[in-house]
């Protein structure tokens, strides 16, 4: 398998779409004995496929696999947006999102990562958009190469979901700014995808760059960016059937490199660099220095600060400016649930 590359193009296989099962797979699965062949490549070598259906595939790779399954959403299913939470545990400012969520069933997906595996969410309700929707999950260590790893288990997960067309990656302390039907429609009707990347000199930026990545990634092709993207289809799909670029990443960009704000900045870059925003649509407060950005609690959620947060100059909108330069902020202590449900109806229309 891992010599095999796979690439979303080549495949479109003719098996039903699968449903998400978010309960955790055997953890061994043996491909039948079929030879796949890709659409248009007729009298291709089955050899390197060959390979793949007498690889026993660990739980990892089945999952990935069965992303890459699944067929092109029905012309008469909703188009969905899959909401990712990359959290270490529970998610505090849970009941500001069911309040978001709220009346729009149909339209959304939920998927939450824990990087606490021994963390229990018995204790949420049948009712809540986040009832059982807790994927496999697996450690995740700030900074390390483990964080894209989560990432491209949420993506792979929501692949699962052929009506899933739009992907956001949300932390648990991230706040929505706008209404649902505000966000579905931005995203939805958007013609790029929100990956913030730009080319940054010294050494928080190109420094990190590890030459052993060359000529695969040269130096001129290394970029940086926030981790908080929204993407499409196609480009979830390709993160996660990259077998060239992510290996790379998770051989040569360890300590002191931080691959989660390099990797898919870079991967965008590379690979799709016409469908991309350049901008991220998540707000990030980093006028303080240090390795952290600004975390705001109960003293800091005015309703200054959240019309602020909403009405950005400086931003284009498939081709034209707008003042909607982020749908979603962060970081949100716990001790801000009140004032945010209390401004969420006031402000930010939900």
């Amino acid at each position: 398998m891992r010599n095999v590359s796979f690439s979303p193009q080549l495949f479109r296989l003719s098996s039903p779409s699968l449903s998400p099962q978010l309960q955790p797979q055997p953890e061994n699965l043996v491909i039948a004995n079929e030879t796949v062949v890709p659409e248009g490549q007729k009298g291709h070598s089955p050899v390197e496929f060959e390979k793949v259906k007498h690889h026993i595939m660990t739980e990892e790779e089945e999952l990935m696999w069965r992303a890459l399954e699944v067929q092109e959403r029905p012309s008469t299913v909703k188009k969905k947006v899959a909401f990712m939470f990359l959290t270490r545990g529970k998610l505090p400012l849970a009941k500001l999102w069911e309040r978001f969520f709220n009346g729009h069933q149909g339209l959304f997906s939920v998927y939450v990562h824990t990087s606490n595996l021994s963390y229990v969410d018995d204790g949420i309700p049948e009712t809540s958009p986040f009832y059982r929707r807790r994927i496999p999950s697996k450690e995740v260590k700030w900074g390390m190469v483990s964080m894209v790893e989560a990432e491209r288990r949420l993506l792979a997960n929501a692949l699962l979901d052929a009506a899933n067309q739009r992907f956001v990656l949300l932390s648990e302390t991230d706040i929505p700014l706008f209404n649902f039907s505000t966000i579905y429609s931005y995203l939805i009707n958007s013609q790029h995808s929100f990956v913030d990347l730009y080319d940054l000199p010294g050494p928080a930026g190109r420094g990190r760059y590890n030459r052993r990545m060359s000529p695969v990634i040269t130096r001129s092709k290394w970029r940086k960016g926030s981790q908080w993207f929204e993407i499409d289809r196609e480009i979830a799909l390709a993160v996660v059937s990259d077998n060239t670029y992510f290996p790379l990443f998770k051989k040569h960009c360890r300590w002191g490199c931080y691959a989660d704000e390099h990797y898919l900045p870079t991967f965008v870059h590379v690979m799709f660099p016409g469908k991309n925003a350049n901008r991220s649509l998540t707000w990030t407060d980093w006028s303080r220095r240090g390795p952290h950005p600004r975390k705001y609690t109960r003293r800091s959620v005015r309703a200054e600060l959240l019309t602020k947060l909403r009405n950005r100059e400086g931003c284009v909108y498939n081709g034209k400016e707008s003042n909607k330069c982020y749908l979603f902020a962060r970081k949100f202590d716990d001790s801000c649930i009140d004032m945010l449900i209390h401004f969420a109806g006031r402000i930010m229309g939900f």
